[in-house]
């Protein structure tokens, strides 16, 4: 960072910060994860400079020749890893994936239905403070109360009731995997699309450690971070024609202008990586990592939504801890366990004080964390939250933190 030091000293320190942090804290929100020194080189590189409205060969800007090339390899890269027909990688977010999803499926003002976002449902699947909740008609499904798991025999009741013209699955805070073929079936009942939000597990998916919903579903968003190890970004997936063309009407010129021509060239670096066999035995490991985990901490008399998880993610109800979850975030982050706090489903708790945490694997998995690593972590977790008065102990765990992570390397920064 040459260049940085040199023109901005102050953002320079910042980052030098973050990197410091990034090393010596265990990070563990299950949204976050490392990119490779290949992705965050494509994110920093010369396509940055480049204006290409439009798609490829296609195009409202001259010079777009390289994009046009690189574009077209992020689409094929997308679709081999998917087994997908068609694709668009020019979303810069997914919550834009899904606004333009939605533009592409039903008119404004047309019934949706989804899940709540107090059961583990997204801000963009119809939140009253977000353009979803605000533009369309939605109802929302939830778990099952005793089992904390989807039931879908009530969501198709609901389905049956509510006829809605789009349902969504795919989810921000819901620990099991999901039967994408039962959903395709309701949906086929009630006449109605079927949108999969697959951002929070489209890494286990293109590792084959979950059930993909490329089959079933109208048209599949994702973000591009998170599990499959990506740039901040999002893309759309489909096998048909009709929908990916009225999708990419709704990317651009509806719903953006120019693309980011640097996240678009790490996408497609981070396809490529994600198409090596190496990459099916991180998503394997994430979910033993995480199943490690989930068994550390009941054996330890936490309380898990659901009883356990299939994914990258655990969700902890702290009621029985008499902890509310911006209290065990706050004393985790102390010590250098980095969570975040999360609402559960029935939560008395409101949404900035939460009766939860969320916890996620990914990130650690990446750096060569294993199954062992877990069960010391959930240890860690423990005694954080048992001895939270106690600054001794506290002291003490935060030195643990910072020489056991220090111990693994931090892609893009170590390696």
């Amino acid at each position: 960072m040459k260049s940085i030091a040199k023109i901005d000293p102050i953002i320079h320190s910042a980052i030098k910060k973050e990197i410091n942090r990034q090393k010596t804290q265990l990070v563990m929100i299950a949204s976050e994860n490392y990119a490779s020194s290949a992705v965050l080189e494509a994110t920093g590189s010369v396509m940055t400079n480049k204006y290409a409205e439009g798609y490829p060969g296609r195009r409202y800007y001259a010079g777009c020749e390289n994009f046009d090339t690189i574009e077209n390899i992020a689409i094929n890269r997308a679709n081999e890893l998917f087994s997908s027909n068609f694709s668009n990688v020019q979303p810069h977010s997914g919550t834009q994936a899904n606004m333009a999803a939605y533009f592409s499926l039903v008119n404004v003002g047309s019934k949706i239905m989804s899940m709540s976002l107090d059961h583990g449902g997204h801000l963009s699947h119809g939140s009253s403070v977000n353009f979803s909740g605000k533009l369309y008609d939605f109802i929302h499904y939830g778990v099952d109360p005793e089992t904390e798991q989807l039931d879908y025999d009530e969501i198709e009741k609901l389905a049956k009731k509510f006829t809605p013209d789009l349902i969504i699955t795919g989810y921000t805070a819901y620990p099991r995997e999901i039967n994408f073929k039962r959903f395709k079936e309701i949906s086929d009942e009630v006449e109605s699309k079927l949108l999969v939000d697959m951002s929070h597990i489209s890494g286990l998916i293109a590792g084959n450690s979950h059930s993909s919903p490329i089959d079933f579903a109208d048209l599949v968003t994702s973000t591009t971070h998170k599990t499959l190890r990506g740039p901040r970004g999002a893309m759309a997936l489909s096998n048909n024609e009709s929908i990916i063309k009225k999708f990419n009407s709704g990317v651009f010129p509806n719903t953006q202008g120019g693309p980011m021509g640097h996240s678009i060239t790490a996408k497609a670096v981070a396809f490529y990586e994600a198409i090596d066999s190496k990459f099916s035995d991180y998503a394997k490991q994430i979910v033993i990592n995480s199943r490690t985990l989930a068994q550390s901490m009941e054996n330890r008399g936490f309380k898990l939504v659901s009883n356990g998880t299939d994914t990258h993610m655990i969700l902890v109800d702290l009621r029985t801890k008499s902890m509310s979850g911006m209290e065990a975030e706050r004393y985790l982050k102390d010590v250098g366990i980095i969570v975040n706090k999360n609402t559960i489903p029935f939560d008395p708790n409101p949404p900035m004080i939460t009766s939860g945490i969320r916890i996620g694997t990914a990130a650690l998995t990446t750096r060569g964390l294993v199954a062992k690593d877990m069960d010391y972590i959930g240890d860690l977790i423990y005694k954080t939250l048992t001895y939270c008065d106690d600054n001794k102990m506290k002291s003490r765990i935060l030195n643990e933190v910072k020489e056991f992570s220090e111990s693994f390397p931090v892609p893009g920064i170590d390696t």
